[in-house]
């Protein structure tokens, strides 16, 4: 799966999962870490970084794209402007 392939379907099924993780794992010990949610597989890494879940991933051989996600947050990364 290359860029072009993720769908607005992937993003919704991996915020689902992601939903669906919290509900049923005490994550409080997790606050601030990144997650990475695959739709694909239905998989989820949690690491300090973008770059340490991509090096899990490349450890184990796997490719697909996935979600980013910060444990307690909303969003994991907004730019804006200053003001």
């Amino acid at each position: 799966m290359n860029k072009a392939d993720w769908t607005e379907a992937d993003s919704r099924k991996a915020k689902r999962l992601w939903e669906t993780y919290q509900k049923q794992n005490n994550l409080s010990d997790r606050i601030g870490q990144t997650v990475g949610i695959d739709p694909k597989n239905s998989r989820i890494w949690f690491g300090d970084s973008i770059q340490a879940i991509v090096q899990q991933r490349d450890r184990e051989g796997l490719n697909s794209p996935l979600f980013f996600q910060r444990v307690g947050t909303e969003t994991y990364f907004r730019k804006g402007g200053h003001q």
